[in-house]
């Protein structure tokens, strides 16, 4: 989260500052992508038409970083489905890619590899949650959203998303307290 100075930056980003609007970017993009690759088989894919769609409406866009958050997460569900309704009228032919994928910059490969490790165990947990409360868990714990914001984006009342975190958040824990799992 950025914090105090979001109204700064957002202001700065809609005057076309490539700095403040990379800012964001950065500061969003991971909890985005891992919201993502639950909730679709395309996780980039959907992430970069979300960024398309929230470049055109940055001018429109009013409110707090909370208020951004929850804008950001909405037009990425949205994108989601739109996704998933393309993905049944055209399935898509695989490519090896393999060769072709590169690295575009070198971070400290071992704090990338303690990240990955750490994260991808947590999402195989989240995955393993029914759809529902897992997206609900992702949008209150890793996007840092309210539970009126997950509620509008999700279409529930605030108490059902409550009640869906909660069982969800048990759910983990029961998971990890069978695995041995020690924090």
């Amino acid at each position: 989260m950025i914090g105090g100075a979001f109204g700064v930056t957002l202001a700065n980003a809609r005057t076309g500052d490539e700095a403040a609007f990379a800012f964001i970017f950065r500061d969003v993009q991971p909890a985005l992508l891992r919201y993502l690759r639950v909730i679709t088989a395309d996780p980039e894919d959907v992430a970069g038409e979300t960024w398309v769609q929230v470049v055109t409406g940055l001018r429109r866009f009013s409110g707090g970083e909370q208020d951004f958050r929850a804008w950001l997460f909405t037009i990425a569900r949205n994108r989601a489905a739109d996704a998933g309704r393309s993905r049944h009228r055209r399935p898509a032919v695989p490519i090896d890619t393999t060769e072709a994928t590169q690295e575009l910059t070198t971070p400290d490969a071992a704090d990338q590899v303690l990240e990955a490790v750490s994260t991808q165990a947590a999402m195989e947990l989240i995955k393993s949650l029914p759809r529902e409360q897992a997206e609900i868990i992702l949008l209150r714990v890793v996007a840092g959203l309210d539970t009126s914001d997950v509620a509008k984006i999700v279409g529930k009342t605030p108490g059902a998303v409550r009640v869906a975190a909660h069982r969800g958040l048990r759910r983990l824990a029961g998971q990890v307290a069978r695995a041995g799992v020690t924090l």
